[in-house]
């Protein structure tokens, strides 16, 4: 017998095979502690290497305004997606938003964007991390290892550790977050208790002619500073991926959110002023490992290797909160068919296995491709780095526009939570957002990470086309866009079921408003 179909907004959905959603089921792991370890390890990385190039391309003065600017970012994005995730407590997150408000196509631009994203940014963390372990290894022990196998190696580890069970990854992230939030408070205190941190060392880059000390380079490059300001707090906005393995994913999710977000702004205080202060601007903004360098000038070179096994652990503390995003992000478009089906399927111990694997190898032959071309002048790194702030920036305008879009399309929907910023917020965080996509288009350091996101969009966008859109399956995400709202919450109501074989049976209408 056929299968029942309802075609809608250009795609097409059939009836999921008998035991679909039995072989895709997630567990329910995670309490609020669990979800706030999970961002704030997701993040946390960013706190050792990565952001101090901002203050290469704008000065102390001029990173440390990026850093208000996306602090108001992040608090819109933040309170904006919470309110979301709170009336649509599904796996998918941005791609469930605009999957909602802008219809299929919209739903996979944005969960594309959001895979871009969590896929490149555990790349770079790899990408770092074998560079740290390497370091390490050769001091103490004598031995070094080719960077591949270090990538290989570090992949392997934490796809074991994710598919582990979700209950293992939620108390990981916690135990490493604390760790590395402990690592940047001994670095605080020593910074001010050696007597090394200078307030004058905050501005000694040389001004150019006409600029001052505060903004050496002018008021343009803060706009080339924001995407590395961003490394203080991508990846948080991954908090709704974790919906379906919440305990109490309508109140849990705002408030780890809350509670994260305050976390990582006093953590990249500390080393935004405190490092830059004991190295001093101008070192600090081309240092490879900034945080290292403070320990170094505090204490000297003798323990090099054991300060570096401390900033790995920010490291690998980023790596499995990341993995994590992009296993459930490929998961959710998978389970509704804008991916390979076989990619949501998650195994006796519930998690999404194929996908972490599937990820990894893509990472994996991207830093080989990139380091292959970049030689080993360190551009690997760089090149992805930029590809997932890129991916960011366009998943955090998208849910941002489709938070405008959802007030006013589902005017009535249930929203438990609500943003205390309204549409303000959204708003404000959009138009930061499209502030840092400018600043990529002017930059020509960041044409690279375009040309490649540029041909990956390409390449899905025609496979979704062609493809795609006519395999879709009515998941959870799916049913509350097409329901226009009436099957919302799979915790409540399950899988399937009535909702789906009603909106089967209304072949060819549109999407009903709520």
């Amino acid at each position: 017998m056929a299968k029942d179909t309802l075609r809608v907004s250009g795609v097409k959905y059939t009836t999921a095979d008998s035991g679909y959603f039995e072989k895709r089921k997630l567990t329910r792991a995670a309490g609020v502690w669990g979800l706030w370890g999970l961002a704030v390890a997701a993040v946390i990385s960013g706190d050792f290497s990565g952001w101090n190039f901002g203050i290469d391309a704008a000065g102390f003065g001029g990173m440390l305004i990026a850093f208000a600017v996306l602090v108001v970012m992040y608090y819109g994005l933040i309170f904006s997606i919470g309110e979301m995730s709170s009336a649509m407590p599904h796996t998918g997150g941005a791609y469930s938003f605009s999957r909602a408000a802008m219809g299929p196509w919209g739903g996979f631009v944005t969960g594309l964007a959001e895979t871009i994203e969590y896929v490149a940014t555990t790349a770079v963390i790899v990408y770092f991390s074998a560079s740290y372990a390497d370091s390490i290894t050769t001091e103490l022990l004598g031995f070094s290892m080719p960077a591949w196998v270090w990538w290989l190696l570090l992949y392997v580890v934490f796809i074991a550790l994710n598919a582990s069970g979700a209950s293992i990854s939620f108390k990981f992230a916690i135990v490493v977050s604390v760790l590395s939030i402990a690592v940047l408070l001994v670095f605080g205190i020593m910074a001010l208790a050696s007597g090394q941190f200078s307030w004058d060392k905050l501005f000694d880059i040389a001004p150019d002619a006409g600029q001052s000390a505060f903004l050496p380079h002018g008021v343009l490059p803060i706009l080339f500073a924001l995407p590395f300001a961003m490394w203080f707090f991508l990846g948080i906005e991954e908090l709704p991926l974790a919906a379906e393995e919440s305990h109490d994913p309508v109140r849990d999710i705002p408030r780890a959110g809350l509670w994260a977000r305050g976390t990582l702004i006093v953590t990249g205080l500390i080393v935004l002023f405190l490092n830059t202060g004991v190295v001093g601007a101008a070192e600090t903004g081309v240092a490879a490992e900034p945080l290292l360098d403070g320990f170094r000038a505090i204490v000297g070179d003798g323990l090099a290797a054991v300060l570096a096994l401390f900033a790995l652990i920010g490291l690998l503390a980023s790596l499995q909160g990341i993995m994590f995003a992009y296993g459930r992000n490929m998961y959710s478009l998978s389970r509704a068919g804008y991916y390979p089906r076989f990619l949501s399927l998650t195994g006796r111990r519930h998690t999404p296995w194929v996908a972490l694997v599937a990820g990894a190898l893509i990472g994996f032959v991207a830093l080989v491709i990139v380091d292959a071309a970049g030689g080993s002048d360190g551009v690997a790194g760089a090149v992805v780095l930029n590809i997932a702030v890129w991916g960011a920036v366009l998943a955090y305008l998208l849910q941002m526009v489709s938070f405008v879009i959802l007030r006013r399309k589902y005017p009535n929907a249930k929203r438990p939570y609500r943003s205390p910023w309204g549409v303000f917020g959204a708003v404000a965080a959009a138009v930061i957002a499209a502030l840092i996509f400018v600043g990529f288009l002017l930059n020509p350091a960041y044409l690279p990470a375009i040309i490649a996101i540029i041909v990956v969009y390409a390449v899905m966008l025609a496979g979704f086309a062609f493809w795609g859109r006519h395999r879709l399956v009515l998941s959870p995400e799916e049913e509350y866009a097409v329901s226009g709202g009436l099957h919302g919450d799979p915790q409540a109501e399950g899988y399937g079921g009535a909702v789906e074989e009603q909106l089967l049976a209304a072949d060819g209408v549109d999407e009903p408003k709520a």
